[in-house]
């Protein structure tokens, strides 16, 4: 077990233990977005469901290997009337479908006795064993409907592959999208909390003050009133906090190695965000996202996929636009009676002069039911071929927006940062001011504010390009786990 998943797995445990008391904010330990992202892929629900569809998939192309299974088949027909045996018919046999060239080898039995059976049906006491084959020369030779269907369900284990993919990368992207809400409530509280904190005991030390004839008493009430507007925002951001932690621990599930159904895991409140990091946006990244959502692309994926089928389906419509020409054939031999031996060099024996041969021919005449199908199907591989066109332009475009917003939100939060720095360097100064007389509290709680607002906004705008990140990700049919 590596680190990385020996500290996962650590962070699972917590989730599974009770938190017995409160705790402090030193005991709290961080859960980065990758840990997050790697704990869904483990145990989602969702991302195990996905995980099923290319097995089901696998289950379509074992149904349609079925129509090449051999087959044992037997009939019996018997008529007795007046103390006559009119007839008493009995044909066994097997049949073998061949894969590769649509031929059918036949292996049969017949028994067949009785005062009025056909003198074509005659055959020896001991029965006839009839070797053959059934050849296709015109229609079916190539391809037909069994091979058809079979090559169409290999494909299909890739469309449902593609589908796979595509529900993992929704799964995470939303994950993506609640983690950083989370983060954001959480940055969001913490700094209205600091900011509470610093009204609380600027109250008080006025407060002192006014007590020793430092201040004037109505400082002490504005102090309080902004104190108490802090308190509000706080409980407001608190219950904010305490719903995005919820909306993060729906996608937190525990699951064994078993194979049973997973479980709902609880995160304590010990359990804090990473801090968002920001990494430059650099051309060949673009580059790489473009060609990755050109070639991996799960809606692009299933169109390729949909139009190799179509390929199929009209290869097999065009055999159906040659004459059906099926050649039978068969070396007919007598069974050997009960405790004999084989002769091989006997009359009846499997040799040239005794055989079966059958050619059945048909062709309609006008072929309008096969061509309108074949066109058809040519009809559906070209709106197919429009819609992967379109599609992929849709993909390019929605990839090179998110990267534009990407790089914006780069340089808003440059700027942002920039801003935070300059509140910060007049917060102190107004403080200093009114340390010496020269300003009001009014004024400071006013910078003090207009401080946590900027900082508010630079999350937001942090919490904006992690989410673009995962869109940009998502856009290019790809995910961030």
């Amino acid at each position: 077990m590596t680190c990385k998943q020996l500290r996962l797995w650590w962070i699972m445990v917590v989730f599974l233990a009770p938190i017995a008391s409160a705790q402090t904010p030193a005991d709290t330990m961080t859960f980065t977005a990758a840990e997050f992202y790697q704990a869904i892929l483990q145990h989602h629900p969702l991302v195990r469901q996905a995980a099923l569809l290319p097995a089901e998939a696998q289950e379509d192309v074992r149904q349609a290997r079925g129509a090449f299974d051999p087959k044992l088949f037997s009939a019996y027909d018997r008529k007795e009337f007046g103390q006559s045996l009119y007839y008493q018919k009995w044909q066994s046999g097997l049949s073998v479908p061949v894969l590769p060239a649509g031929i059918d080898v036949k292996v049969t039995y017949d028994q067949n006795r009785g005062e009025f059976v056909n003198p074509e049906d005659r055959v020896p006491s001991s029965g006839l064993a009839a070797v053959g084959i059934s050849v296709p020369i015109g229609r079916g030779l190539v391809i037909d409907a069994r091979r058809s269907t079979l090559r169409q369900a290999q494909l299909a284990v890739t469309l449902a592959d593609a589908d796979r993919l595509k529900l993992i990368n929704k799964t995470l992207f939303d994950a993506a999208k609640t983690y950083w809400e989370w983060y954001l409530a959480y940055q969001q509280y913490s700094l209205i909390r600091e900011g509470y904190q610093l009204a609380d005991t600027r109250f008080a030390a006025i407060r002192e003050r006014a007590l020793l004839g430092d201040a004037a008493a109505i400082d002490t009430t504005e102090a309080l009133i902004s104190a108490q507007d802090r308190l509000v925002m706080q409980q407001q951001a608190e219950v904010a906090l305490q719903n995005a932690r919820l909306r993060v621990t729906a996608f937190l599930w525990a699951s064994d190695e078993t194979g049973s159904l997973p479980q709902a895991v609880d995160m304590p409140q010990t359990i804090v965000p990473q801090v968002a990091s920001q990494e430059p946006a650099n051309e060949a990244t673009l580059e790489n996202l473009l060609n990755r959502a050109a070639e991996q692309h799960p809606d692009l994926l299933k169109l390729t996929i949909k139009g190799q089928q179509l390929a199929i389906e009209e290869r097999f419509r065009r055999s159906l636009l040659q004459p059906q020409l099926v050649l039978n054939a068969s070396l007919l031999s007598r069974t050997p009676v009960a405790g004999t031996g084989y002769d091989w060099s006997s009359y009846y024996a499997f040799r040239s002069d005794n055989h079966k041969i059958g050619v059945d021919l048909t062709f309609p005449l006008f072929l309008r039911k096969e061509r309108g199908k074949l066109r058809q199907v040519q009809i559906k591989a070209k709106q197919l071929d429009l819609e992967r066109q379109q599609t992929s332009r849709v993909i390019a475009n929605d990839v090179q927006a998110i990267w534009n917003e990407l790089k914006a939100l780069n340089r808003q939060i440059a700027v942002q940062q920039q801003t935070v720095l300059n509140q910060q360097t007049l917060l102190r100064a107004e403080q200093d001011k009114f340390d010496m007389g020269e300003s009001s509290l009014f004024l400071v709680n006013s910078r003090e504010t207009k401080l946590i607002d900027l900082r508010v906004k630079l999350e937001e705008l942090r919490t904006k390009y992690q989410k673009a990140v995962a869109s940009l990700w998502y856009a290019a049919g790809s995910n961030l786990g």
